[in-house]
């Protein structure tokens, strides 16, 4: 009998939670999925619904049954009766009978044009699957693909930062080129944070961008000294780095008028009467790296 792995990186466990809601929202009988390996091989591990352990562990062949054929297609694809169907081949057919499946719809998780993971919705009957169904799946794993991607920027993005380059062993002053690097990374990290569907891993990004901030934040700051809240502060960074008003709106999904009434507060807040001096009296008080 197969034993099932336990998840062992985020991707398991994105996509374990993406299976849970995607048995929620479409009421269907069954979800599952799997994280695909080298784009290529899926081993199918996380399961709402199963009433056998048929497909538990069950690792797919590149374009093999309706999940290794949406791998290698990098589409979607859907059969209403899995047994009889011609569009797939039927190498796991022992398998999706034992477990009961008849409906099926498999869709994989591309970024940046490789497949991390695939997942399925399924019935127990021979019917139209619909299109409510068939694009909740999609819905689901496009939404997977983009908690993905952000969290490899944000990977990248700190993997920039760690460590001083090879040679340099210089510190990073304010008006250093190394100082200029943490300061797009944390407005990086706030402006991807808004773009997290994932709450867990929403939270992470914003504790690491509060270090980020910390990193050049005064030795003691001062009790009295003000403090602006998260949009504010989401608006200042990127208006740090030389954004106009339109940009910031279209990196935080904001209308421009609000940008430009949080930077309206920002200002009243701390003091000031012009984008320059906002931000470096946010970074003087250690509010900005």
């Amino acid at each position: 009998m197969t034993v099932k792995p336990p998840p062992t990186s985020d991707d398991d466990r994105q996509l374990k939670r993406a299976i849970d809601v995607l048995r929620h929202t479409t009421g269907v009988d069954l979800t599952f999925g799997g994280v695909v390996a080298r784009g290529r091989h899926a081993q199918l591990t996380e399961f709402v619904g199963n009433s056998t352990r048929a497909l538990i562990g069950l690792t797919l062949g590149f374009g093999m049954g309706l999940g290794g054929k949406a791998v290698a297609l990098h589409r979607p694809i859907a059969v209403n009766d899995y047994a009889n169907s011609r569009r797939i081949s039927h190498h796991y057919d022992l398998m999706v009978a034992e477990e009961g499946i008849r409906a099926m719809v498999a869709a994989p998780v591309v970024v940046n044009r490789t497949v991390r993971a695939v997942m399925y919705g399924a019935v127990r009957q021979s019917v139209g699957l619909g299109d409510r169904t068939v694009d909740a799946v999609m819905d689901s794993a496009r939404a997977l693909e983009q908690n993905l991607a952000v969290r490899d920027e944000v990977r990248r993005r700190l993997a920039e930062l760690d460590g001083p380059p090879a040679g340099d062993d210089r510190p990073p002053g304010a008006a250093s080129p190394r100082w200029e690097t943490v300061r797009e990374a944390y407005a990086e990290l706030r402006v991807l944070a808004q773009h997290l569907t994932d709450t867990d891993l929403r939270d992470r990004v914003a504790a690491l961008s509060d270090r980020l901030a910390d990193a050049g934040a005064p030795t003691a700051r001062r009790s009295s000294a003000p403090v602006l809240s998260a949009r504010e502060l989401d608006v200042l960074s990127c208006v740090a780095l030389g954004r106009t008003n339109s940009d910031v709106a279209d990196e935080l999904g904001l209308r421009t008028e609000t940008v430009k009434s949080y930077l309206r507060s920002a200002m009243r807040r701390l003091g000031c009467h012009s984008r320059l001096e906002t931000v470096m009296t946010a970074r003087r008080l250690g509010l900005l790296p």
